[in-house]
């Protein structure tokens, strides 16, 4: 009888060894994501104002996307795309403020029915809690730059130290000590960083203090040939950051006496330089430039190196080797461009954001893909990797064959986008449109505006050329395009009341 057990024993151990080797040759999935992290601030991507040598590394070992676009460019909304690869007409989350449905399906919830391990770290921003997800902690909301509390199902803790360096110290516990090795796993590790208002941490809080950071050549953008939407959003550099944004004010609340103290020291002796100088007209604008960049810059440069801390820990523990590694941002960030901060517009600088994708042995090393893709779709792509079915309701495309180098002569030659939240923060009117490789073309639909731009001729976007007569054959492809993709994405009617405008003396 006991060898007879022995022989059962044996034979359970050896189902159990063949279960892990399967799911062992299923990649995990590591999804990294930054909030605002404008591509403009990736040296991989040409940045002429910082250096991101760790994020460089993604790109140098896998791919870059160069047109990676978002389908609404606000932090709530393109988190629920991503979750459920469909439009927000479809997933039910337009704006800001509203609560993601976490019943409906989604990418976490078929991975982890998959045999997936699913984990959620850092910004959630959805309002509801993560469901699908076998582990999870995360912010309270937007949470705060320095001793976050994080939420998690036995309750709400909070961590002392810089946001950033906890999210990833969370990463990293997870997957030391509490990943379910048996299984591959599926990782979002999301940063609140950059995001406004741009608090660096204690390392680099005196990052940049000697160098004089370039302008972008369009700071002082007056919108002359742009309609009302441009000139009535409140996101302009030189009118619409605040004392808490330009660091005038006392430090932030909630720190330690010890981050009081070298915050102080930070930023006090500035800010005395700054009164004595009595700035007015341009160089005030300047001046406020130069204090958002160098503070966003510095956010920056603690993702990049916290981003670098996961890498190599992958590496030294060989899990590089099966581990497909993605960074992007929930949307692009104006970095002073037209004169702003902040994004919602689709014009280029927030409608790209950056996407690296790195999977040793099958992306071929510093390889760039100039494809139009979307974050809708990133949920196809997971479970493609995962040898998942792709539901059919999902409205994005696998990102996979683009990875593995593969010819696809179907691929989309065009997007589409739509913005919600007006009225609003920034007071950015909405608006819809399509991007194809050369041109763009906007409808500000409730104030009946419409805006194209010849990308190949107007690269930054100063120019619109709807009423050109030259152009006219081309606004009247665009708009059939237009009404195709809204069509082929079903595309709902607003369902928010547009304000009614008050009429010009």
């Amino acid at each position: 009888m006991k060898w007879w057990k022995a022989l059962c024993w044996l034979a359970v151990v050896g189902a159990s060894v063949q279960a892990a080797r399967c799911a062992d040759l299923r990649p995990n999935i590591l999804f990294i994501m930054a909030d605002d992290h404008g591509y403009q601030a990736l040296s991989c991507y040409g940045s002429r104002i910082n250096r991101t040598p760790h994020l460089d590394r993604l790109a140098r070992e896998g791919m870059m996307f160069t047109r990676c676009f978002v389908t609404n460019s606000i932090c709530a909304p393109s988190r629920a795309v991503i979750l459920t690869g469909k439009y927000s007409h479809l997933n039910g989350l337009y704006r800001n403020g509203q609560t993601f449905d976490g019943s409906q399906q989604t990418v976490a919830k078929l991975l982890q029915r998959a045999g997936y391990h699913t984990a959620v770290i850092g910004k959630w921003h959805l309002r509801s809690d993560p469901i699908g997800f076998d582990y999870w902690a995360v912010l309270l909301g937007q949470g705060p730059y320095y001793n976050p509390r994080i939420k998690t199902p036995e309750g709400i803790r909070r961590h002392e130290g810089y946001t950033t360096d906890v999210i990833t110290d969370l990463v990293l516990d997870f997957l030391e000590n509490r990943w379910d090795r048996s299984k591959p796993f599926f990782l979002m590790y999301h940063h609140k960083a950059p995001h406004r208002n741009w608090q660096p941490g204690p390392k680099h809080l005196t990052l940049y203090d000697d160098v004089e950071i370039p302008e972008p050549d369009n700071l002082f953008d007056d919108y002359s040939t742009r309609g009302t939407a441009a000139r009535e959003a409140t996101m302009r550099i030189a009118d619409h950051l605040n004392q808490r944004d330009l660091k005038l004010g006392p430090p932030p609340r909630g720190l330690t006496l010890e981050q009081k103290r070298l915050w102080q020291e930070a930023y006090e002796p500035k800010n005395q330089r700054f009164r004595q100088a009595q700035l007015q007209g341009k160089d005030l604008v300047r001046w406020k430039y130069q204090r958002y960049i160098k503070d966003y810059l510095r956010c920056v440069a603690s993702v990049d190196e916290n981003v670098g801390r996961v890498l190599d820990y992958l590496d030294r523990t060989g899990l590089a080797k099966n581990t497909v590694v993605f960074y992007t941002s929930d949307q692009g960030f104006y970095l002073g461009e037209h004169g702003w901060f902040d994004k919602r517009f689709m014009y280029e600088e927030s409608l790209r954001t950056p996407l690296l994708v790195r999977w040793p042995g099958h992306i071929p090393a510093g390889k760039v893909c100039d494809k139009i893709v979307l974050n809708l779709d990133f949920a196809e792509t997971f479970l493609d990797l995962a040898g998942v079915e792709i539901p059919e309701d999902m409205q994005g495309m696998s990102l996979k064959p683009l990875l593995l180098g593969q010819k696809v002569p179907q691929w989309r030659r065009s997007m589409y986008y739509h913005y919600y939240e007006y009225p609003g923060a920034h007071m950015v009117h909405r608006h819809y449109g399509v991007r194809t490789e050369r041109y763009k073309l906007i409808y500000f639909y409730g104030i009946n505006e419409w805006e194209l731009y010849d990308l190949q001729r107007d690269p930054h976007e100063m120019h619109n050329v709807y009423h050109d007569p030259q152009y006219a054959q081309v606004v009247a492809d665009l708009k059939r395009e237009l009404e195709r993709l809204r069509e082929h994405y079903q595309v709902t009617p607003d369902p928010f009341p547009y304000p009614r405008r008050k009429a010009k003396d």
